[in-house]
């Protein structure tokens, strides 16, 4: 039996009601090298759809992108629900009240941020800053090595050190916000809000290890791609948990 014939098994004998919690860049759609052009995968968008449709069944993307930016990209619509901001914005269906959680004190640090940022960046070719509704973002995905490390350098001796800024790095990114919020808290609260009996959890990068982490004996967690993590299975590519993602939508949809 292959890795990914093990995995399915174990999917697709998750129980009811499931919470499906799937990461979007990386994930859903293949690394690109401008973030507005990220799309899913055609196959995947198909069985994330379905799997909204099945009965005792929530899909929720969990991802470092605002929601707005994670509606336009991803391009899904209810029944699947999204959360931002590494759990940051919790999306229609899922919020209580108001999605914003930025106080006014909050509100002026995030403005002092981003112009200390704007700043640092100017002139670093191929850097590139991300306004997120709770802070922002550093890429340096598109420039030079010596010049990507030498701006997060900067960005770690700044800004990150700031009382009231929570950092967290990713794959070429820093993302700071006036907040304190984790992927892992995000489907922590997921889980008890929605009842839960099990999660499924899909992601690639080292925010998505706060996830692992917090998954539960019977949860299944899924890395996509290389690097150490803490889930228990493993997929190489996008294109792979798409073929997961099908093979779950065909058991939990009625014949």
């Amino acid at each position: 039996m292959s890795l990914v014939d093990s995995l399915v098994d174990a999917v697709t004998a998750l129980p009811s009601p499931l919470l499906i919690a799937l990461d979007f860049d990386g994930v859903l759609s293949p690394i690109v090298p401008v973030p507005s052009e990220a799309r899913p995968l055609p196959r995947t968008a198909e069985a994330v759809r379905a799997l909204a449709s099945a009965p005792d069944t929530t899909v929720v993307m969990v991802s470092g992108r605002g929601l707005a930016d994670l509606a336009a990209v991803s391009g899904f619509v209810e029944p699947v629900r999204m959360v931002g901001s590494h759990g940051g914005e919790f999306g229609p269906g899922l919020a209580d009240g108001d999605a914003s959680l930025l106080t006014a004190e909050q509100q002026g640090l995030k403005e002092k941020l981003t112009q200390a940022l704007t700043d640092l960046v100017d002139g670093a070719a191929g850097v590139a800053l991300e306004d997120k509704p709770a802070g922002v973002a550093v890429h340096v995905r598109n420039a030079e090595p010596e010049v990507g490390e030498r701006v997060l350098a900067a960005v770690r001796e700044g800004p990150v050190t700031w009382a009231g800024v929570d950092s967290i790095e990713g794959k070429a990114v820093i993302d700071l916000a006036v907040l304190q919020a984790t992927k892992g808290t995000a489907v922590e609260a997921l889980r008890e809000r929605l009842g839960a009996a099990a999660v499924l959890f899909a992601g690639d990068d080292t925010t998505d290890e706060t996830v692992f982490r917090s998954l539960r004996p019977g949860d299944v967690g899924i890395k996509v791609g290389e690097g150490d993590t803490a889930a228990s299975h493993r997929v190489a590519d996008p294109a792979e948990l798409a073929d997961v993602l099908a093979a779950l939508a065909r058991a939990r949809l009625p014949a």
